[in-house]
């Protein structure tokens, strides 16, 4: 067979985040090292350290497409083999009309396909699995297969290599490193909030904000520290994996950065900031990967409600901090939970079929 040509459809911006993109970079760099040509199809927004990443891996960056016929279209003109859709607003009949035009589909999901047709569904979430299913099942009615779980989880090489040979122990530290970051860009403005009630843990800490968005640093900013507190606001960096690993604890949104600290055994608290996470998140927080800070509805919420939101998760902040055993355990259960080879395991699967395909041709 010629060499594999796989496209990735995704998009990045300050609203939409990055978790798609950085979740189908962690795909290309296996597709890479199979020895595969790769493209990203998408936009990408105002994020300069995201379109680096991609150049510095020689990893083309194409517009669009975005109706069923662009897809079509773009595959045939880049000779696709193989397309991944990791979007929530494309057209959902892109998919079966990828296949139709026999390009092998791969369509990236989270707890919900939208109707998708594809040839084989990915969803990396702890515990996922559609309605009925279990992982790897065949999908009632539709062509495809599942590959559910966190067994699949894509990272990208910067985390794998990073993931330490066994999980951190307990460490006793007077003034912890607590490390904050809510996705590449904190779309909707989470950094502020999480750092005011950090501060109102009253607990020393040396605390690094990663911020997104200049609005979001001028927040972090204004926020003062208590005493024996320190806050050092920095922009989104291609080092996070160090800083995940120097971290005594990590809060950060319950989104695909989850299964990156899980990789890397890092003791974590985690925020429910959109309503797409909150399965993940429950699942996660109710199996003791992460401790639970709420949803970031709560914490915002004014009167009664929203303090007793930020008092309960500042309590529960304090008892991570002054409990190296408490962090160590999290930290275990986590690193046990996610070993960085799924996304082997999902290009294998991909290979498999495609071979499979056209075997039969």
């Amino acid at each position: 067979m010629s060499t594999l040509r796989v496209g990735l459809r995704c998009d990045a911006g300050p609203q939409r985040g990055v978790g798609h993109l950085v979740r189908c970079l962690a795909l290309a760099e296996e597709f890479l090292a199979r020895g595969a040509h790769v493209a990203v199809f998408g936009t990408v927004e105002r994020l300069p350290w995201a379109t680096a990443e991609l150049a510095s891996r020689g990893i083309p960056l194409h517009p669009g497409p975005d109706t069923p016929a662009e897809l079509v279209e773009a595959a045939h003109r880049h000779e696709l083999d193989v397309l991944v859709l990791d979007s929530y607003e494309l057209d959902p009949a892109g998919a079966g009309a990828l296949r139709a035009a026999g390009v092998f589909t791969l369509a990236v999901i989270d707890g919900d396909s939208r109707g998708q047709v594809a040839d084989l569904y990915l969803d990396q979430n702890f515990g996922a699995e559609l309605p009925g299913l279990r992982s790897a099942a065949e999908l009632p009615g539709l062509p495809g297969r599942l590959l559910a779980g966190s067994g699949y989880a894509l990272l990208r090489d910067s985390v794998i290599t990073a993931r330490p040979p066994v999980p951190p122990p307990a460490m006793t530290v007077s003034r912890p490193r607590v490390l904050s970051f809510f996705g590449g860009t904190d779309a909707v403005g989470a950094a502020p909030v999480l750092t005011r009630v950090l501060v109102a843990t009253g607990h020393p800490m040396d605390l690094t904000v990663i911020v997104g968005r200049p609005e979001i640093e001028a927040e972090v900013e204004d926020v003062a520290p208590g005493r024996g507190q320190i806050i050092r606001p920095i922009p989104p960096t291609s080092s996070l994996p160090t800083l995940i690993t120097e971290a005594d604890l990590v809060v950060s949104a319950a989104g695909t950065s989850t299964w990156e600290l899980c990789c890397l055994g890092a003791p974590a608290a985690l925020v429910c900031v959109v309503d797409n996470q909150r399965e993940s998140y429950t699942r996660v927080v109710r199996h003791g990967l992460a401790a639970a800070l709420g949803e970031l509805p709560e914490l915002t919420a004014a009167g009664v409600a929203g303090r007793a939101a930020r008092a309960t998760a500042a309590r529960t902040l304090h008892g991570l901090l002054s409990s190296p055993p408490r962090r160590a355990a999290l930290a275990a259960r986590a690193w046990s939970t996610v070993d960085g080879q799924g996304r082997a395991r999902v290009v294998d699967a991909v290979l498999t079929a495609v071979h499979a395909a056209t075997d039969t041709d």
